[in-house]
């Protein structure tokens, strides 16, 4: 009886080992934003290329869905960054078509604090944590940005970074003021109008914006598409 126990203990034991452990499961593969769609233009309208990180991506339906009839919007095709993402990606960005407005934004990325893996936020207090792009070199690199912009023959339309609220993650309350300014600089230097959403949100900001996070809800993002749709209206060529 031992004998057929442990013979049976021994075929169990076999039978494990030759039995492939289950590969683990991947996550399931998240859909593209829908604001990262391709485009189909509508001819005879003018072309607008939409350029800046997740809040643009937030409001580029609802300012497609405005501009109907108006304008092809077209958005660049990811999160845009910090500036110093912007100048690796640009002219790949702007390829060989023609832009009639191009309305962009950088901000929220540049004045995130990160350690040492930048794709993360840090807290800005921690011992390590830095701003992912310093004010000099992003006043710097926006310079270089719109240079490269005007070369291709559009209207260019600055939109000044939205308001950074107490306990957001990794940045550190009103820290936009002082980019904005620096962003101000550059575009009068050039001559470039500026749509101030900064302004725009902040009459609204409590009943637009989520608690404690530099991103909105539908309706916030709807009402940010309200300013962005009626300065690039404003912009469009004239018939």
């Amino acid at each position: 009886m031992k004998s057929i126990l442990l013979l049976a203990l021994i075929a169990s034991t076999a039978l494990a080992a030759d039995t492939p452990t289950p590969a683990p499961k991947k996550a399931p593969k998240r859909a593209p934003h829908p604001s990262l769609a391709k485009v189909e233009d509508v001819a005879g309208l003018p072309r607008v290329l939409l350029i800046g990180d997740s809040i643009s991506m937030g409001y580029t339906l609802d300012v497609r869905e405005m501009l109907k009839g108006k304008a092809n919007v077209h958005r660049i095709p990811t999160n845009g960054g910090p500036t110093t993402n912007g100048l690796k990606n640009i002219k790949a960005w702007l390829g060989d078509s023609k832009w009639d407005v191009i309305h962009f934004n950088w901000g929220l990325h540049d004045l995130k604090y990160i350690a040492e893996d930048p794709s993360k936020r840090a807290d800005p207090k921690a011992s390590g944590s830095h701003l992912q792009v310093p004010l000099a070199d992003y006043e710097k690199n926006l310079a270089e940005l719109v240079k490269l912009m005007q070369a291709t023959g559009a209207k260019l339309i600055w939109c000044n970074t939205t308001p950074v609220p107490a306990g957001s993650d990794g940045r550190v309350e009103g820290d936009e003021k002082k980019y904005n300014e620096a962003a101000a600089r550059v575009m009068t230097a050039a001559g470039i109008p500026t749509g101030d959403l900064c302004t725009h949100a902040n009459a609204k900001l409590k009943d637009v914006q989520l608690p404690a996070n530099v991103h909105y809800s539908p309706a916030g993002y709807h009402y940010l598409a309200e300013k962005v749709a009626s300065v690039i209206t404003e912009n469009l060529p004239k018939k």
